[in-house]
Formats: C-alpha cells, structure tokens, sequence
C-alpha cells in the first residue's frame, strides 16, 4: 500500500460521510456521494434480511427521508482500517451519526474498493448498527 492510495482512500470515506449531512439550511451533497461509486455497485444497509441497492435508490430514499421525517442527519468518521493489494482494497469505517439533532447512534461500514485508471471506486459497501451486543472494536476508533 502506498501514502498515496491510503491517503485517497480515506478521502473517500470522508466525502461517503459527509456528503450525507444536511440540517434545516443545508443539503446534502447527493452528486458527491454518488460520483465514488463504479457503475452498478451494490449497497447492502443493516436492516435485515439483507436486500441489495444501487446506490441511486439509496439517495431517493434519503432525499425522501430528509423531506419528511429525518430532518437533520450528521455523520461523521471515527475510525478505520484499510488493506489494499494492487488494484484492491477494503476498508473498515466507523461513524458516528446524529439524527434530527438528538439520537446519536455509531455504526461499522465495510467497502470493497476497486482502483481503475488511478482512481479508487466503491465496487460494493455493506453497513450494521452498534449494539450492546455488538459494539465497535476499540482498534477500529482511530480517526485522525
């Protein structure tokens, strides 16, 4: 792994999480969100059973939510782990989200990444909430 593919690889992250926020005054940056993903990508969110989505339904689902009842959403990173080899890599990102300003919850997102012409895409991403009985690993919250 190079400086260079470690580094673009957390932009990544970075962007995925704060691209999603958005308050009363402010919109999410939906374009931006999206632009890190390769051609049919697949979304697997933590409600089970499992469903896939493309990563275009996910963002209607939250322009809707954020219409309705989700009327502020602030997710930010707080820990990683990323592997590359070549043109691969996974990376393992903890957040923290804060929802309609009061319930704060964290969760752990898994993405798989694929590097084309020097750019690093979101091939697949897959994501589950904190729970008593599955918290974060104290080894995973190390954003800095």
């Amino acid at each position: 792994m190079t400086t260079d593919d470690h580094a673009a690889i957390r932009a990544i992250i970075k962007r995925q999480f704060g691209s999603l926020n958005w308050n009363s005054t402010t919109s999410a940056d939906w374009a931006a969100f999206s632009a890190d993903f390769l051609p049919g990508a697949l979304l697997y969110p933590a409600a089970r059973p499992a469903k896939s989505q493309r990563p275009e339904a996910f963002v209607e689902r939250m322009k809707r939510l954020a219409q309705s009842k989700l009327r502020s959403f602030n997710e930010i990173p707080i820990g990683c782990d990323i592997r590359v080899f070549g043109n691969v890599a996974f990376a393992v990102a903890a957040c923290q989200i804060t929802e309609n300003e009061t319930t704060v919850t964290r969760s752990l997102e898994m993405m798989l990444l694929v590097k084309t012409e020097g750019r690093w895409q979101i091939a697949s991403q897959a994501w589950d909430t904190e729970g008593d009985s599955k918290p974060i690993p104290p080894d995973l919250l190390n954003w800095h």
